[in-house]
């Protein structure tokens, strides 16, 4: 089995009302130094080892992330 990294972001031009709030949650909370957050979503899957690269894109973009809004990295972690 082979483990599998997905993560999704939002595109840069698009607005993170949630990382926005988190950013502002973290000033007030005394936390200084912080620029700007941009908040996502990880996945990790096992995966049977023959388990192509396409595969893993198809599934990424057409399951676990919105292709218009998001952006998304797929990679496989050392066993």
């Amino acid at each position: 089995m082979a483990r599998v990294v997905v993560d999704v972001m939002p595109k840069p031009e698009i607005l993170d009302p949630q990382g926005q709030a988190v950013a502002g949650a973290l000033g007030r909370l005394g936390f200084s130094g912080v620029a700007a957050v941009r908040q996502g979503k990880h996945f990790e899957l096992e995966v049977d080892d023959d388990v192509d690269d396409e595969v893993l894109a198809e599934i990424a973009e057409g399951f676990l992330a919105n292709p218009v809004i998001e952006q998304w990295t797929v990679r496989r972690l050392d066993s």
